[in-house]
């Protein structure tokens, strides 16, 4: 679907696993998919540099409502000149909607069909987020892409607590797209329903009078098993628009995004590369490899021998080991410069396969050399 700001060129299908490659053009720049997001919660993406996101292929980058209206506070973004100016990034920007935030961080939230009232993890003020707040927000970042105000409900909740949340959140989206008039921002809606089949098709049901530019599936990667999310793909699938992106919400180890992608997933994000970068761990082509480790130690060889990141052009896993345990921030910016390096390569990999038409057999290259013992 197209209009003067967005549109969504579906390249190639392959037609055995139904894996995608496509151009998403955006008013910041074509975004070539799939593609993994990194993210950067505070308009930041912790320990790696906007040019150093470029140098390495970052197409888009994802910001967070909720911390951002916390901290420095959206209005103050506008002034400044939306977050493109104020974080010094002049390509694709997403913004989620605060909606997983106020539930996972908040201690104490109330929720009712207005909207959710929660005390801040900053400092224990009271605040109340609406679907037409959320959207507001959004308006004031002017990130690219936004989304819809919607209720996670966690792994574990019974059919009935995940059915009132999947009808919560498609009361939410009505309210989201009627306070949505910029016509340069593209609002995705969220698939919520849990782990049920029925309740994930309803929600996609609900969700595709609102289906402009592209659509989100939300509330999975949180504690379930890694088949029980690939089950609720494959179950949705049938069911998603073929002429829009595809966003899964907060998955992004290399397994997951090579499942995702064989289940006509487009786009991809999560923190996990920066987060598991600062403790130590480097995602590469041969499994991870924990650096802090003491076999590290006289190990003079780079993280992984295909990767030409920066990190791995120029130091070893013993001067990287050292720099993690004696505490050095280097250790974790490299780290972190790595790992979404990585990831990226991986979905160019991807990508290239797709409409090579050679994407199983990438597959069982990558899990080939995730199986072999990282060196």
């Amino acid at each position: 679907m197209n209009n003067e700001y967005f549109s969504f060129e579906l390249q190639k299908v392959d037609p055995e696993t139904g894996a995608r490659a496509g151009v998403f053009h955006t008013p910041h720049g074509d975004i070539l998919t799939p593609v993994y997001m990194p993210v950067g919660t505070q308009a930041t993406v912790k320990g790696v540099l906007p040019k150093d996101l470029k140098e390495i292929g970052s197409q888009i980058v994802l910001s967070n409502t909720y911390h951002l209206y916390m901290r420095p506070g959206d209005e103050l973004i506008r002034r400044a000149g939306g977050l493109h100016k104020f974080m010094n990034w002049d390509r694709p920007i997403l913004t989620d909607s605060g909606g997983f935030q106020v539930f996972s961080l908040a201690s104490l939230n109330k929720i009712t069909d207005s909207g959710v009232t929660f005390s801040s993890h900053v400092d224990g003020s009271y605040h109340t987020f609406t679907p037409e707040l959320a959207m507001r927000i959004q308006h004031n970042l002017g990130s690219d892409i936004v989304m819809a105000f919607d209720e996670c409900s966690e792994y574990g909740y019974t059919y009935e607590q995940a059915k009132a949340a999947m009808e919560r959140t498609g009361r939410w989206l009505e309210r989201c797209a009627a306070a949505h008039p910029a016509p340069e921002q593209a609002l995705f809606p969220i698939v919520q329903g849990n782990f049920y089949r029925d309740l994930r098709l309803e929600s996609v049901r609900r969700c595709l009078p609102y289906v402009k530019h592209g659509i989100a599936i939300g509330g999975l990667s949180v504690g379930e098993p890694k088949p029980l999310m690939y089950e609720m793909l494959e179950a949705i699938r049938p069911a998603l628009p073929e002429d829009v992106p595809r966003y899964l919400m907060g998955v992004g180890s290399p397994d997951c995004l090579v499942e995702g992608v064989l289940r006509g997933v487009d786009m991809f994000d999560c923190v996990l590369a920066t987060r598991v970068a600062r403790n130590g761990t480097a995602l590469t082509s041969r499994g991870k490899v924990v650096v802090r480790n003491g076999k590290y130690k006289e190990d003079f060889t780079p993280l992984d021998p295909e990767c030409d990141c920066y990190c791995c052009r120029n130091y070893t896993k013993a001067y990287l080991r050292h720099l993690v345990n004696v505490g050095e921030m280097a250790g974790g910016m490299l780290l972190s410069l790595h790992n979404i390096a990585y990831l990226h390569r991986l979905m160019r990999g991807l990508r290239e396969s797709i409409l090579g038409g050679y994407v199983k057999d990438y597959v069982r290259e990558f899990y080939k050399k995730q199986e072999a013992d990282a060196r």
